[in-house]
């Protein structure tokens, strides 16, 4: 006989994958047989999956179409069940699901697309903080701005891509207009961040992806700067320094110098 654990696991296996036969047992208020019902039960449970992985991104829907999308997140709701009963958040592994699904192999930049809708997600849900006031700048002496350490606001994400992701998405979503895109042209680096009530989606010029993670690993701001500048040689500080103010995304300053109030 197996035991309760052997058994919720293998009734959550063909729960998920239809491929799988009724879990034996199962017996409905009439005392026969209910796989009929199992079945009804399962059909719901995988309709719900694959309708939260479609409200999280409806940018890769749109690209693929319904009848494919729904074929892969059928997929990926039985290789990754939800771990959490909140579906709103469910499908933090469906980017790297897609570059392991070989049907979408001829698409190579769907699955940045899903990473920028997985990170619009969440900057949604991530805490709120008030954003750093730039005049505070005005007030740090000059030689001690090369030692300032910025904290990033909660909801600032990065998404890199070596193919135009960031043109692609905005062209799938809300009022965009889908069009040739020379997928050759080069990489584009995407900031996500929620300052304030919506997400704001920004492009990131050459370097700027490194400088902003050089800077939320703890890095100061010179060496931020020359990690960017290893990336890019055309990298310029004072133009990154001055978007990301303009983004909000830092909420906190600090530096190896007395306290900045």
């Amino acid at each position: 006989m197996p035991c309760l654990a052997e058994r919720q696991r293998g009734f959550a296996a063909a729960l998920l994958d239809p491929a799988l036969a009724a879990p034996p047992g199962l017996i409905g208020p009439d005392g026969q047989d209910s796989a009929r019902r199992f079945a009804v039960y399962r059909n719901n449970v995988n309709i719900a999956l694959i309708d939260a992985v479609r409200a999280n991104f409806p940018a890769t829907c749109r690209i693929v179409g319904e009848e494919f999308f729904h074929a892969m997140a059928r997929t990926y709701a039985v290789s990754e069940p939800p771990a959490s009963p909140v579906l709103l958040d469910y499908g933090a592994g469906f980017p790297d699901f897609i570059t392991r699904f070989e049907p979408a192999a001829s698409l190579p930049y769907l699955a940045d697309v899903a990473r920028i809708e997985r990170a619009w997600t969440e900057a949604y849900h991530a805490p709120e903080a008030a954003s750093l006031d730039p005049a505070v700048l005005s007030g740090i002496p000059a030689d001690q701005a090369a030692l300032l350490r910025f904290t990033l606001h909660p909801s600032a994400r990065i998404v890199r891509s070596h193919f135009p992701a960031l043109t692609i998405w905005r062209m799938n979503v809300e009022d965009g207009v889908p069009a040739p895109v020379d997928l050759e042209s080069g990489g584009e680096d995407t900031l996500l961040a929620r300052p304030e009530a919506d997400v704001e989606v920004r492009w990131i010029p050459p370097g700027g992806a490194a400088f902003i993670r050089a800077l939320a690993a703890g890095q100061v701001l010179i060496e931020a700067a020359e990690a960017a500048s290893r990336v890019a040689t055309c990298f310029d500080l004072t133009t990154n320094l001055t978007a990301l103010f303009s983004a909000r995304i830092f909420c906190g300053l600090s530096s190896s110098w007395p306290p900045i109030g």
